[in-house]
């Protein structure tokens, strides 16, 4: 007979654990199923998130459409108040360029008939660009006078006196920001060729005479809304047949400054006078093409204005 193997009993206080059975498919599918629980909750709430973006993004988008269509119907606006068609007085004509930096511009020019063979044009620069600047223009546009009206007569204003005026005008608002602006105005007796202008700040304009000197006319002025009784100078200059006064804003030394932003002066002094045989429309559209050549031209710096008064030559 083989003997019975013994075996010992546990030691006092010991536990035996009992066998594990075998799991079950739901024991499996549990922790599964809390995770696809966890997984939905984030994706519910990433998808909350992006319906949120979405409406933020719907509401920027109609705001956007809104500005740009104000901002549009303002450029029109602007628009419709520059002279529809230049007038045409004795030999004289004129011959404008006028590139907002944006949708509007502190760019702002006139040409007016003045009396029988008097032709007056003015054009101004308020600082900066944008819809601040071109509200202070669509002001200057208010406030500039070139006559006064008297019982049965009229006086032509001196262009001193309309831009001490204008100056006057300007400081009477009392802007509660720095506001002020350049202006050049001028003024044509057709029968005499006689120009007399005055400036206040704005950049000397260029004569090109017809023997082909290039004259700077310079006139004494200071900025317009800054100084009270700024006193301005009026300046005479003897045109003749064949010439051709360019008067422009600082936005087109701007143009031709390239990558600085500070005017360039002497560059644009130097382009100009490279097309001083050509007709003041041929030397706009020249310009045009050269600012349209220039670096950063897509998103240009300054608003840019060019006025040409051009005499017509002499017929034989």
């Amino acid at each position: 007979m083989s003997p019975i193997a013994y075996t010992a009993p546990p030691a006092s206080g010991s536990l035996i654990a009992a066998p594990a059975g075998p799991r079950t498919a739901s024991d499996i599918a549990r922790p599964i199923d809390q995770e696809l629980e966890g997984l939905q909750a984030e994706v519910d709430a990433l998808r909350a998130e992006l319906n949120a973006l979405r409406r933020r993004d719907e509401t920027l988008n109609f705001h956007m459409h809104r500005i740009d269509e104000e901002l549009r119907l303002a450029a029109r606006l602007q628009q419709d108040f520059l002279p529809k068609s230049l007038p045409e007085v004795g030999p004289v004509r004129f011959h404008t360029l006028f590139r907002p930096a944006g949708y509007v511009s502190g760019d702002l020019y006139d040409v007016m008939r003045l009396d029988e063979h008097r032709v007056g044009f003015y054009i101004a620069d308020a600082v900066g660009h944008g819809m601040p600047a071109a509200l202070l223009s669509m002001f200057l546009k208010q406030a500039l006078l070139t006559k006064e009206i008297l019982a049965g007569t009229y006086r032509l204003l001196a262009p001193s006196e309309t831009l001490a005026r204008l100056n006057q005008s300007l400081l009477a608002q009392h802007l509660s920001s720095a506001t002020f602006a350049t202006g050049l105005y001028g003024s044509i007796d057709t029968q005499s060729l006689t120009l007399t202008f005055a400036r206040a700040g704005h950049p000397h304009p260029i004569l090109f005479r017809a023997d082909g000197r290039t004259e700077t006319l310079q006139s004494d002025g200071g900025l317009l809304g800054v100084f009270d009784d700024e006193p301005y100078a009026d300046q005479t200059v003897q045109l003749r047949p064949g010439d051709r006064l360019i008067a422009f804003t600082d936005g087109v030394e701007v143009a031709f400054g390239g990558c600085a932003v500070a005017p360039d002066t002497e560059r644009w002094t130097h382009e100009i006078a490279l097309l001083h045989d050509l007709p003041a429309e041929q030397i706009l559209t020249r310009l045009a093409t050269r600012i349209d050549q220039e670096g950063g031209s897509l998103d240009p710096k300054d608003d840019l204005t060019i006025v040409i008064a051009e005499v017509a030559s002499a017929k034989c």
